[in-house]
C-alpha cells in the first residue's frame, strides 16, 4: 500500500480554540489507483488531501492518527525527509493555476525547479522533458509555450502546465485539488483526458478532490464521500454511482433539481434594460469582439456561454465601461452609455454592478464583512451612522447571513458559499437594475451552488433585477436562464430562448458544447473519445466545426 491513513483527526484554530475538521478518517491508496474525494464545501476534502502529504495549512493541526507514505511516517519524519519527498515523490495540483504560478517567472522556469533541485535532471534535460510533457498533455506549440509568462496562456493551458510541472519528477502520488472546477466544458475534457492518460502511463497514484460527481465518475477507481469531516461511505466508482447506501450520498446524486419556470415572452417593442449593439473590442491591436449584439430585458436572465477565450468576460468589461468598445454602443434603458466608465455619472455607475467568480480574491481579506458592504452603500446613498448600519443589516438579511453573526467576521472566517453571498450583497448595495454574474457558482460545490442560484432567483423576483449570467456550466443555464447567447472567437454564433437553445437542431458549436457536458457514467469520457475518433480533443473540437 502506497498511502495508509489511520484514525486521522485534524483541528482548525479559531478565536484561540481548536475545532474539529477531520474526525477519525481512514484511507488506503495503492500505486496506480485513483481515489475520488467528494463532499460539499467544508467537508474536509482538501484538508484530508493535504494531510496525505503530511502537510497542514496554517491554523490547522493533526491531533491524532497516522499518515504513512511508502512505509515512511510523515507525521514524525524530519523536515529534511519531507523536503526530499515533496515535489519529487509527492506532488500537488492546485485548484487555481493562475493563483499558484509566480507571475514574474516564465512557466518553464517554474517547471524545472523541482527536478533540478532534487538532482533528477540537469536544467537542459529538464527543459527538454518539460516540452515532451507539454506535448503529451496536448498543449499547443509545446516547444515554446513554456517560455511564456502565466498570464500569456489560457486557464486550461495553465492547468495542464501545472499538471506537467507536478509530473516533472515522475512522482508516486499526486493530489489533484479541483483541477477543472473553473474550466469550460470543452477545455475540461482536454484536461481530464490528459490527466487520465498521464496517470495511467506512469502508474501514478492520485487523490482526486472534486465536487463534480460527473467528473469524479470519469477519473476515480474508488470514491470516498465526506460530510463535515466524517467519512460517510467508500466504494468502487460503479457501485457508488449505481447503489449508494447512505442517504447523504443519495442526496448528492440528486442535486440540481432547481429549474426556474419559463417566463412569458418579452412584450414586443419593450425597451431592454441593457442593449449591446454591434460591439467590436480589442486588447491593444488584437481584436477580440466582432459585431456582438444582444438585449437583456427587465427581470430576465441572459446566460452567455462559450469556451475560454470566446469573449464572454470581455463583453462584460465593455458593458461596465472597463474596456471601451472600438465600435458599437451599450445602451441602458434606451439611453446610450458613455463607453468609458470614467465618463459615466454616479447613477449610471450604480445601475450596473458585478459579482465575481472568485470570491476569495474579490473580497479584501483585511476588511470585515460589515465594512465590505458599507462602503458601496455609503458611496452611492450617502448614508452614515445608524442609517448606514440599518441598511447593511437589511442587505445581510436579504442574502440570508444575519448581521448579528457575520458583520464583524473577516472573509477568511467564511465558507466559499458565504463569501459569494457577501459578493452578492456588495452588488445589491448600489441598488442596481442590472447585475453581471461572472461564473459565480463555478468554484462552489453543487449543494452550495444550488443555494446561490435559488438566492439569485429570489432576489430577481423581489427586486426586478436583470442578470447577465456568464457561465460554462450548462446545468446552471438550464436552472436559471431565460435566454441564451452562445459565443465563439468573439462572435455570437447563436442566441434565443433557453428552450430553443436546448432543442435540436443546434449550431455546430452549440452542439459541441452540449455534447461535452460530463455525464454520471464511468464510461462517458472513453466513449466520447472513441465517438470523436481522434486522440486530441482539441482537434475533435475543430473537426466538429
Amino acid at each position: 500500500m502506497l498511502v495508509t491513513i489511520r484514525d486521522l483527526w485534524l483541528e482548525g484554530r479559531s478565536d484561540e480554540t481548536w475545532n474539529p475538521i477531520i474526525n477519525g478518517v481512514d484511507l488506503d491508496l495503492k500505486k496506480g489507483e485513483v481515489l475520488g474525494l467528494i463532499g460539499e464545501s467544508g467537508a474536509g476534502k482538501s484538508t484530508l488531501g493535504l494531510a496525505a502529504m503530511g502537510y497542514c495549512r496554517d491554523g490547522v493541526r493533526i491531533s491524532k492518527g497516522s499518515v504513512s507514505f511508502d512505509g515512511i511516517d510523515l507525521l514524525t519524519a524530519s523536515a529534511a525527509v519531507k523536503r526530499g519527498l515533496l515535489g519529487k515523490r509527492i506532488a500537488y495540483v492546485a485548484q487555481s493555476a493562475a493563483a499558484s504560478f509566480n507571475p514574474a517567472h516564465k512557466i518553464i522556469e517554474q517547471h524545472i525547479e523541482a527536478p533540478t533541485q532534487h538532482g533528477i535532471m540537469s536544467r537542459a534535460d529538464s527543459e527538454q522533458d518539460g516540452m515532451a510533457l507539454y506535448q503529451k498533455l496536448r498543449l499547443p506549440d509545446p516547444d515554446n509555450i513554456g517560455f511564456r509568462y502565466p498570464h500569456q496562456v489560457s486557464g486550461g493551458q495553465l492547468q495542464r502546465a501545472m499538471t506537467a510541472m507536478a509530473m516533472s519528477c515522475r512522482p508516486d502520488l499526486i493530489i489533484f485539488d479541483e483541477p477543472t472546477t473553473a474550466l469550460d466544458v470543452t477545455t475540461q475534457i482536454e484536461v481530464l483526458a490528459a490527466i487520465r492518460e498521464i496517470v495511467e502511463e506512469y502508474n501514478t497514484a492520485a487523490i482526486y478532490i472534486t465536487h463534480d460527481l460527473a467528473v469524479v465518475a470519469q477519473m476515480a477507481d474508488r470514491i470516498k464521500v465526506l460530510l463535515k469531516g466524517d467519512e460517510v461511505e467508500t466504494a468502487d466508482t460503479r457501485t457508488m454511482l449505481s447503489a449508494p447506501t447512505q442517504e447523504y450520498t443519495k442526496s448528492l446524486w440528486a442535486v440540481r433539481s432547481f429549474e426556474r419556470p419559463l417566463k412569458a415572452p418579452v412584450v414586443a417593442g419593450a425597451v431592454p434594460v441593457v442593449a449591446v449593439k454591434g460591439v467590436d473590442a480589442a486588447y491593444g491591436k488584437v481584436p477580440v469582439l466582432h459585431d456582438v449584439s444582444f438585449d437583456i430585458h427587465e427581470g430576465r436572465t441572459v446566460a452567455v456561454v462559450g469556451e475560454s477565450g470566446s469573449g464572454k468576460s470581455t463583453t462584460a468589461r465593455c458593458i461596465t465601461g472597463l474596456l471601451p468598445p472600438k465600435a458599437g454602443e451599450i445602451s441602458f434603458g434606451g439611453e446610450v452609455m458613455p463607453a468609458d466608465y470614467r465618463k459615466r455619472t454616479k447613477d449610471q455607475l450604480r445601475q450596473v454592478q458585478m459579482i465575481y467568480q472568485m470570491a476569495d480574491t474579490a473580497l479584501n481579506p483585511r476588511v470585515t464583512v460589515g465594512n465590505i458592504i458599507s462602503r458601496p452603500v455609503q458611496f452611492y446613498s450617502g448614508l452614515t451612522g445608524g442609517a448606514l448600519r440599518k441598511r447593511v443589516d437589511e442587505l445581510m438579511e436579504q442574502i440570508e447571513l444575519p448581521a448579528a453573526d457575520y458583520y464583524n467576521r473577516l472573509p477568511s472566517e467564511l465558507s466559499g458559499g458565504q463569501k459569494q453571498r457577501i459578493g452578492i450583497a456588495r452588488a445589491l448595495a448600489a441598488e442596481p437594475k442590472f447585475i453581471i454574474c461572472d461564473e459565480v457558482t463555478s468554484a462552489l460545490d453543487q449543494l452550495v451552488a444550488e443555494g446561490i442560484l435559488r438566492l439569485l432567483a429570489r432576489l430577481q423576483d423581489e427586486l426586478s433585477l436583470s442578470y447577465m449570467f456568464i457561465t460554462h456550466d450548462l446545468a446552471t443555464v438550464r436552472a436559471i436562464a431565460d435566454e441564451v447567447v452562445v459565443m465563439k472567437d468573439g462572435r455570437v454564433v447563436e442566441q434565443g430562448p433557453k428552450h430553443d437553445m436546448f432543442t435540436p437542431p443546434h449550431h455546430a458549436y452549440t452542439d459541441l458544447l452540449l455534447s461535452s457536458v460530463p455525464e454520471m457514467d464511468p464510461d462517458w469520457l472513453t466513449n466520447l473519445l472513441a465517438d470523436r475518433g481522434v486522440d486530441n480533443i482539441g482537434d475533435a473540437a475543430v473537426d466538429k466545426m
